[in-house]
């Protein structure tokens, strides 16, 4: 048993039952982002989503202690992904990733933009040209020390 498994446990519930991730956000009480991320493997459960997750998708008591270990991140088979979807999303930081950098730099300075304290929120945005998809990242400014 390992996580990979539980996630495909989890996957295989939500199709079966016809659960929406925006449904399940709001049983865990967070983000359906931070949901989504949580139930495919990438966040760490405390004892009580665990335990909500255990309940819902009918996980035995060593699958949901696996949803609590801390996981590997980053869950993309290859370097370059080849799902379209995901693709797009490289090949925006890679033409748009030195543009995104240097606007940083110059109104913050030297550093990152976190991917811990940070958060992130997909919404539909109706237009009459064809639908949109708005996606905000917001993550606290770290500046580099000197030491």
């Amino acid at each position: 048993m390992d996580r990979q498994q539980v996630t495909q446990k989890i996957i295989a519930t939500k199709v079966a039952n016809k659960l929406r991730w925006a449904d399940l956000a709001t049983h865990f009480g967070q983000s359906k982002e931070w949901t989504t991320a949580a139930l495919l493997g990438q966040m760490t459960f405390n004892r009580e989503q665990a335990d909500k997750a255990q309940a819902l998708f009918g996980l035995t008591d060593e699958e949901a202690a696996w949803l609590q270990i801390v996981p590997y991140k980053g869950s993309l088979p290859s370097a370059v992904p080849t799902d379209p979807l995901i693709y797009r999303w490289y090949e925006i930081v890679s033409v748009y990733g030195t543009t995104i950098k240097e606007l940083i730099h110059e109104e913050f300075g030297d550093g990152i933009m976190s991917a811990i304290d940070f958060s992130m929120d997909i919404q539909r945005e109706a237009d009459p040209k064809g639908d949109r998809v708005q996606v905000v990242l917001s993550g606290k400014f770290l500046p580099y020390k000197t030491y």
